[in-house]
Protein backbone atom coordinates (compact mmCIF):
# COMPACT_ATOMS: atom_id res chain seq x y z
CA UNK A 1 0.00 0.00 0.00
CA UNK A 2 1.38 3.68 -1.02
CA UNK A 3 -0.04 5.29 2.04
CA UNK A 4 1.99 8.69 2.53
CA UNK A 5 3.15 9.30 -0.64
CA UNK A 6 1.64 11.95 -2.97
CA UNK A 7 0.14 12.15 -6.24
CA UNK A 8 1.47 14.48 -8.94
CA UNK A 9 -1.28 16.06 -11.04
CA UNK A 10 -0.01 18.15 -14.55
CA UNK A 11 -2.60 19.95 -15.39
CA UNK A 12 -2.50 23.50 -17.11
CA UNK A 13 -6.49 24.14 -16.69
CA UNK A 14 -7.50 25.28 -13.42
CA UNK A 15 -10.99 23.44 -13.75
CA UNK A 16 -9.71 20.41 -14.50
CA UNK A 17 -7.05 20.59 -11.50
CA UNK A 18 -10.23 21.55 -9.57
CA UNK A 19 -12.41 18.85 -10.75
CA UNK A 20 -9.45 16.51 -10.12
CA UNK A 21 -9.22 17.56 -6.33
CA UNK A 22 -12.67 17.99 -6.07
CA UNK A 23 -12.85 14.36 -6.71
CA UNK A 24 -9.97 13.05 -4.77
CA UNK A 25 -11.92 14.58 -1.61
CA UNK A 26 -15.34 13.05 -2.47
CA UNK A 27 -13.24 9.88 -3.01
CA UNK A 28 -11.72 9.87 0.66
CA UNK A 29 -8.04 9.50 -0.90
CA UNK A 30 -5.55 10.60 1.78
CA UNK A 31 -2.80 11.25 -0.14
CA UNK A 32 -1.99 14.93 -0.82
CA UNK A 33 -2.07 15.87 -4.43
CA UNK A 34 1.07 18.22 -5.67
CA UNK A 35 -0.25 20.37 -8.79
CA UNK A 36 1.78 21.32 -11.15
CA UNK A 37 0.74 22.93 -14.46
CA UNK A 38 2.82 21.79 -17.09
CA UNK A 39 5.57 19.22 -17.81
CA UNK A 40 8.51 21.78 -16.94
CA UNK A 41 7.42 22.64 -13.43
CA UNK A 42 6.66 18.64 -13.21
CA UNK A 43 9.92 17.83 -13.85
CA UNK A 44 11.94 20.66 -11.09
CA UNK A 45 9.35 19.25 -8.59
CA UNK A 46 10.74 15.08 -9.46
CA UNK A 47 13.93 16.10 -9.89
CA UNK A 48 14.46 17.86 -6.51
CA UNK A 49 15.97 16.40 -3.84
CA UNK A 50 14.16 18.13 -1.48
CA UNK A 51 10.66 16.82 -2.40
CA UNK A 52 8.94 13.53 -1.70
CA UNK A 53 8.51 11.52 -4.93
CA UNK A 54 5.32 10.86 -6.01
CA UNK A 55 3.63 7.15 -6.17
CA UNK A 56 1.50 7.94 -9.50
CA UNK A 57 1.36 10.69 -11.73
CA UNK A 58 -1.68 12.13 -13.36
CA UNK A 59 -0.61 13.81 -16.34
CA UNK A 60 -2.60 15.93 -19.41
CA UNK A 61 -1.12 15.99 -22.79
CA UNK A 62 -2.33 19.24 -23.97
CA UNK A 63 -0.10 22.09 -22.00
CA UNK A 64 1.89 24.62 -22.64
CA UNK A 65 5.97 25.25 -22.47
CA UNK A 66 6.57 21.40 -22.06
CA UNK A 67 3.37 19.23 -22.89
CA UNK A 68 2.48 15.30 -21.55
CA UNK A 69 4.31 13.55 -24.87
CA UNK A 70 7.09 15.94 -23.89
CA UNK A 71 7.33 14.91 -20.11
CA UNK A 72 7.40 11.43 -20.49
CA UNK A 73 10.29 11.56 -22.90
CA UNK A 74 12.23 13.79 -20.54
CA UNK A 75 10.99 11.91 -17.20
CA UNK A 76 11.84 8.31 -18.81
CA UNK A 77 15.43 9.21 -18.93
CA UNK A 78 15.64 9.48 -15.17
CA UNK A 79 16.53 6.62 -13.96
CA UNK A 80 15.17 7.86 -9.95
CA UNK A 81 12.15 8.56 -11.03
CA UNK A 82 11.41 6.53 -14.73
CA UNK A 83 9.76 3.86 -12.62
CA UNK A 84 6.87 6.38 -11.16
CA UNK A 85 3.67 5.27 -12.79
CA UNK A 86 2.25 7.66 -14.74
CA UNK A 87 -1.30 7.75 -16.05
CA UNK A 88 -2.31 10.03 -18.57
CA UNK A 89 -5.53 11.36 -18.03
CA UNK A 90 -6.70 13.92 -20.68
CA UNK A 91 -9.50 14.63 -23.39
CA UNK A 92 -7.52 13.30 -26.19
CA UNK A 93 -8.61 9.81 -28.42
CA UNK A 94 -6.20 10.01 -30.71
CA UNK A 95 -4.43 7.31 -31.76
CA UNK A 96 -1.30 8.67 -32.31
CA UNK A 97 -1.60 10.45 -28.67
CA UNK A 98 -2.32 7.10 -26.96
CA UNK A 99 0.34 5.14 -29.15
CA UNK A 100 2.86 7.65 -28.06
CA UNK A 101 2.25 7.63 -24.55
CA UNK A 102 2.22 3.90 -24.18
CA UNK A 103 5.38 3.66 -26.31
CA UNK A 104 6.54 6.30 -23.77
CA UNK A 105 6.03 4.01 -20.85
CA UNK A 106 2.36 5.54 -20.00
CA UNK A 107 1.07 3.26 -17.69
CA UNK A 108 -2.21 3.76 -18.49
CA UNK A 109 -4.33 6.31 -20.86
CA UNK A 110 -7.77 7.38 -19.66
CA UNK A 111 -10.16 10.20 -21.59
CA UNK A 112 -11.45 12.57 -19.06
CA UNK A 113 -15.54 12.24 -19.46
CA UNK A 114 -17.70 15.28 -18.92
CA UNK A 115 -19.76 13.99 -16.57
CA UNK A 116 -18.51 14.58 -13.12
CA UNK A 117 -19.81 11.27 -11.50
CA UNK A 118 -18.14 8.93 -14.45
CA UNK A 119 -15.00 10.93 -13.91
CA UNK A 120 -14.93 10.50 -10.02
CA UNK A 121 -15.13 6.45 -11.30
CA UNK A 122 -12.43 6.75 -13.31
CA UNK A 123 -10.21 8.04 -10.47
CA UNK A 124 -11.78 5.46 -7.76
CA UNK A 125 -10.22 3.02 -10.07
CA UNK A 126 -6.60 4.77 -10.78
CA UNK A 127 -7.01 4.99 -6.90
CA UNK A 128 -7.63 1.75 -6.11
CA UNK A 129 -5.32 0.01 -8.49
CA UNK A 130 -2.49 2.03 -7.99
CA UNK A 131 -2.95 2.66 -4.18
CA UNK A 132 -3.00 -1.31 -3.81
CA UNK A 133 0.20 -2.40 -6.06
CA UNK A 134 3.71 -2.89 -4.75
CA UNK A 135 6.17 -0.35 -6.17
CA UNK A 136 9.75 -0.23 -6.03
CA UNK A 137 10.92 1.99 -3.02
CA UNK A 138 12.93 5.09 -3.91
CA UNK A 139 15.78 3.95 -1.88
CA UNK A 140 16.35 0.66 -3.58
CA UNK A 141 16.40 3.01 -6.98
CA UNK A 142 18.72 5.45 -5.88
CA UNK A 143 21.13 2.61 -4.50
CA UNK A 144 20.94 1.02 -8.17
CA UNK A 145 21.24 4.20 -9.69
CA UNK A 146 24.62 5.19 -7.81
CA UNK A 147 25.68 1.62 -8.59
Amino acid sequence: MQKQKPILLVEDDSVDAMTVKRAMRDLKVEHSVVHSVNGEEAMKYLTSPDTEKPFVILLDLNMPKMNGIEFLKVMKTYPEIKTIPVIVLTTSKEQRDILDSFELGASGYMVKPVDYSKFVEILSKIMIYWSSSELPKQEVLLADVNH
